[in-house]
């Protein structure tokens, strides 16, 4: 494992070891209480879903996540990313910021290998209208994505990409068993000229089950290629997943691991497959 990973590991542990610190001090703390108290209020007044592997769901989550991918290319071409993900934080009764890790990626290719850092993603989501199991079991949320051009030549996109997005989710049950729909549609738009990367519009929908702390899901991935090098093109990919927990740790933290894979289904693809690993810790 390279050595800046290593360090990027150390710093995510590091800040999970002191959020479960600053959860248990929490009730003497009163910035701090009133914070969670926030963020609590924000998590009941919406359904209680699980997170998918791969679609960014429409509720409000507060969390450390780490994923992972191991991916197949057309031509002897693999893509292998370490991280992505980040913090998760709710300031606000109805808002949720990401800041995110930029992933550390390795290609490898019958050319050689190369390695180095992505582009730094950043997500602000902001939830329109809510109701937990008891009231609706729905949601509607918009998202505003940005990704900073901070990556290595290799990886970034030399720009910034603004991405809106619109997402939606439905439920049925209650919150020990149940099945529910999560969907995001959404538009990468590059900053200054576009023609190199395009503006992709992308699809996700999750159609989750719930079983306990179970949690599998069949997820599709839609994405339509407008300007660009593949330019009118499009994809479709599915992915099998499961999702098990929340297993608690102490009186706020909960543990979180998923996985699944995924493959594109599609007569044009930029990738074949790909396995997937997610962990979080929820507080």
């Amino acid at each position: 494992m390279p050595g800046k990973l290593r360090v990027s590991s150390f710093a995510l542990i590091l800040l999970l070891a002191v959020t479960i610190r600053v959860s248990e001090a929490s009730a003497d703390e009163g910035p701090v209480e009133r914070w969670f108290a926030t963020s609590d209020g924000a998590k009941e007044s919406q359904p209680h879903w699980m997170t998918p592997v791969i679609t960014v769901t429409p509720r409000l989550e507060q969390e450390l996540r780490y994923d992972q991918t191991w991916q197949q290319r057309p031509g002897n071409v693999t893509l292998d990313s370490y991280g992505g993900k980040g913090i998760e934080l709710i300031p606000a009764s109805n808002v949720e910021m990401i800041i995110g890790l930029p992933a550390y990626e390795v290609r490898e290719s019958p050319r050689g290998r190369t390695a180095g850092w992505a582009d730094e993603p950043l997500l602000l989501k902001f939830r329109l209208a809510s109701g937990n199991e008891e009231h609706g079991n729905y949601i509607v949320t918009g998202f505003l994505g940005v990704s900073l051009p901070v990556g290595g030549d290799a990886f970034s996109n030399r720009k910034s990409v603004i991405t809106p997005s619109l997402a939606a989710g439905k439920g049925w049950g209650n919150r020990n068993t149940g099945f529910d729909i999560q969907s995001t549609l959404g538009i990468a738009i590059p900053t200054g000229d576009s023609s190199a990367l395009g503006r992709p519009v992308t699809w996700n929908t999750a159609f989750q089950g719930h079983l306990g702390r179970l949690w599998p899901e069949v997820e599709t991935t839609y994405t339509y290629f407008h300007g660009g090098p593949n330019d009118g093109k499009s994809q479709t990919a599915l992915t099998a997943g499961i999702v098990l927990g929340r297993f608690q740790v102490n009186q706020r933290v909960r543990l979180i691991i998923g996985g699944g894979y995924q493959w594109v289904v599609s007569s044009f693809r930029t990738f074949n497959d790909a396995w997937l690993l997610t962990a979080r810790a929820a507080f």
